[in-house]
């Protein structure tokens, strides 16, 4: 059963995110609204400017924890491809800093200034840094959990370590929109509307082709892809589509955990420290995370020395 509190965080949202988006907003306003987290983060985590790879962005650490004992994750933040950034988002690398997680949270460019690939070319620059060091995980949410799996589509393709594993928040993962709960729940999602999103499409694409595995990971060949971790929202309108891309993946072998939250609104992890909900889909993500990390180390500690 939702909690009360995600009841009213779903209310907030939905009068303070949907009613000021409205139908077709332009992107300006959807930057201004993106850009807005009144949301106080974890007081467990330091958050300090630096780069990796050449691309700006923010380290995020627990206060107590050991740099050597600390799991390294890149996590990509949301924002609809032309907003956010990695201050709106400390509530939840905050989150996962008390987790136990070194996070680096990369300043990707936006659209439409910078459409595809110029977000993608800047995680996969960070990645490749961060992962010269060792096993190293991703997270994102919305469209940060779509640069997450295109990432791993593009590292694969340049031959570049893959993360150990990646735990998506509500991922943006057709650029169709061909589910069905972009229909179903038109009512029920308290933060987009279908032609909103659609707003969103030629700001990112330019002239590249939505059915591209970088743009819609649905589309992707997911043989060889790390465990995956999704977490959507029963009433938004992406639902399906992470459900399609769950049973894709589990298809060609991966291992997947995929569920769906009732009640609360796209992207509910923002609310760590106000809703339950948040505060236990980031700890579920977290343990997946460093499970999947530790198995990595075990198992790369068993093959013999050449």
């Amino acid at each position: 059963m939702a909690s009360l509190r995600a009841h009213l965080f779903d209310l907030v949202v939905r009068f303070s995110v949907k009613r000021r988006l409205g139908h077709a907003p332009d992107i300006a306003r959807i930057r201004a609204v993106f850009d807005q987290n009144g949301l106080k983060p974890s007081p467990s985590a330091t958050f300090d400017a630096g780069s990796l790879g050449g691309v700006p962005g923010e380290w995020v650490r627990p206060r107590k924890l050991p740099e050597a004992q600390r799991p390294r994750l890149l996590y990509l933040h949301g924002g609809g491809f032309v907003g956010g950034s990695p201050s709106t988002h400390r509530t939840i690398t905050a989150a996962l800093a008390r987790a136990n997680f070194c996070v680096f949270a990369p300043e990707y460019r936006l659209a439409p200034e910078h459409p595809f690939p110029a977000a993608l070319d800047d995680v996969v620059a960070a990645w490749t840094a961060l992962s010269q060091d060792g096993p190293a995980a991703v997270a994102g949410d919305s469209a940060g959990g779509n640069l997450a799996l295109a990432l791993i589509v593009e590292a694969r393709r340049r031959g570049l370590k893959l993360p150990t594993a990646a735990a998506l928040f509500s991922p943006a993962c057709d650029f169709l929109s061909r589910g069905a709960s972009f229909q179903t729940n038109i009512r029920r999602d308290a933060m987009f509307r279908p032609d909103c999103l659609a707003s969103l499409v030629p700001a990112y694409l330019g002239d590249a082709d939505p059915r591209d595995p970088r743009i819609s990971p649905v589309e992707a060949d997911f043989a060889g892809f790390p465990p995956l971790l999704l977490h959507a929202a029963e009433r938004e309108l992406m639902r399906d589509d992470c459900v399609a891309l769950a049973e894709k993946a589990r298809a060609a072998g991966v291992r997947v955990e995929l569920a769906l939250w009732p009640v609360v609104p796209h992207a509910w992890q923002l609310a760590d420290n106000y809703v339950p909900e948040a505060r236990r889909s980031i700890e579920t993500a977290a343990t997946f995370l460093h499970r999947e990390l530790t198995d990595a180390a075990a198992e790369a500690a068993r093959e013999p020395v050449p």
